[in-house]
């Protein structure tokens, strides 16, 4: 267990520091993956039908990016700013924060819940799906959407745990549901004969488990900032800052479903079922860069966060030129590793020929700038780290509104093949996103160092 303070936040050196929290935040960012990930593996090599299963539960991705959205809004944009009032000693201000922040999660989640299990089928077949794709697609959302409380609960206050410097603890929520997840998926899916549903179900029941778990913690004896009745009351001065940080991870998020749907509606166009289920390999190659990237801005975001709030610029500094630094590296050799051997990433998802070779050019071309995507994580996510709430959200809507979604529908009349631009739109946007998001920071983080020196 770590210690009973939180004081080596700003004492420690800041790179072991950062191995320190960045490493479990890691961890738990690639654990997490498997819920989906896992699923689509189990699901794309059902005897028979997986191709098209597979296909219908990309269809999903956007419902479950919006669950996983709503949950940043509260919890992403809570967990920083609990960190600052720790690092002012503020830690009245932190646990009520806490407390509105899981009453708010709660409400949105039931909310959700209602909303998903009364229109998913309308919503699934305006996501692309198809007469062939439509069932399993419904199947799969109808299970899933009576467990958005557990997800929305343990993604969203699990930024609690890691806020406090915690990292280990925090990791331990989405392993225990992960491995539970990766053994119940075989046996629900096969073993039963129960499909889809059954992948859906092992999800739930997974994520229901990793919710205990978190509550438990931060009910207990062991968390810094603890949940209490009295503080279960939304107050509005506490929460509406709150969302308005947690307005940029959830734009992130939000905007993937979006984009996902636009994605998947032009790709229907131009390449029939068989670009639809490409893209969902596609998007699960992206998480697997993504989530790490975001583990390492995870880990860095309790260190930023409590010396921000304790006024020390150096340690701000150094911490984001380390993060900015390792984010690089990861995206560059990620890069390199796609562009090398992009089969043998969709092999992964499924042994279908036809499938695997239209999915091999296609990753290349919509991977073909991820060696830039470390230095908008970094500065992205330290614009959240240190409450600055405007330019976090700025960054997030120029890169999916203003660039990615125009470019979906105006790359294909560009080049001879329409489906190949569709798939442009990712690299182009991209460039232009991190081009606009370095200029920015180099600006507004520059003030706020300074502003805190002069403090």
């Amino acid at each position: 267990m770590e210690k009973k303070n939180n004081d080596f936040l700003g004492t420690e050196p800041v790179g072991r520091l950062l191995l320190r929290l960045a490493i479990p935040t890691v961890v738990a960012q690639l654990i997490n993956m498997l819920y989906n990930i896992v699923d689509r593996i189990y699901i794309g090599h059902i005897p028979g039908e997986g191709n098209l299963a597979l296909t219908g539960v990309g269809i999903c991705m956007p419902i479950i990016l919006i669950v996983s959205a709503f949950a940043a809004l509260v919890g992403m944009g809570g967990g920083p700013r609990a960190s600052i009032f720790m690092g002012k000693g503020d830690n009245d201000s932190a646990e009520q924060t806490l407390g509105g922040c899981l009453t708010l999660q709660t409400v949105i989640a039931l909310i959700i819940t209602a909303v998903l299990l009364a229109f998913n089928r309308p919503m699934l077949m305006a996501f692309g799906g198809s007469g062939n794709t439509i069932g399993y697609a419904v199947d799969y959302m109808n299970i899933y959407a009576l467990g958005t409380l557990f997800v929305q609960l343990t993604l969203g206050m699990n930024t609690y745990i890691t806020a406090q410097g915690f990292a280990k603890e925090g990791m331990l929520t989405v392993l225990i549901g992960a491995a539970l997840n990766i053994v119940l998926d075989p046996v629900f899916i096969f073993v039963l004969g129960m499909g889809v549903r059954g992948a859906a179900l092992a999800t739930i029941l997974s994520q229901g488990v990793s919710c205990v778990w978190v509550l438990r913690f931060l009910s207990g004896p062991h968390t810094l900032i603890r949940i209490r009745r009295e503080n279960l009351r939304i107050r509005p001065k506490v929460v509406l800052p709150c969302v308005a940080l947690g307005l940029s991870p959830f734009i992130m998020q939000a905007s993937e479903s979006v984009i996902s749907v636009c994605f998947n509606s032009s790709l229907l166009r131009y390449g029939g079922d068989v670009a639809v289920g490409a893209m969902t390999i596609l998007t699960s190659v992206m998480q697997f860069a993504m989530l790490p990237l975001q583990g390492l801005a995870q880990g860095a975001q309790p260190i930023t966060s409590y010396n921000y709030g304790a006024h020390n610029a150096g340690r701000v500094r150094q911490t984001f030129r380390l993060l900015l630094t390792v984010s690089v590296i990861y995206s560059t050799a990620l890069w390199v590793l796609i562009q090398l051997f992009p089969r043998a990433f969709a092999g992964i998802f499924t042994p279908d020929p036809v499938l695997l070779d239209f999915t091999e050019h296609a990753l290349r071309i919509y991977c073909a700038v991820l060696c830039l995507f470390g230095i908008q994580i970094a500065c992205q996510m330290t614009f959240v780290a240190i409450g600055s709430a405007a330019s976090s959200i700025l960054v997030a809507v120029m890169r999916k509104f203003v660039l990615l979604l125009p470019l979906i529908f105006i790359m294909p009349h560009l080049v001879v093949d329409p489906t190949t631009g569709v798939y442009m739109a990712e690299p182009v946007a991209d460039t232009l996103a991190v081009a606009f998001s370095a200029a920015l920071f180099a600006f507004r983080f520059s003030r706020a160092m300074k502003q805190i020196e002069q403090a």
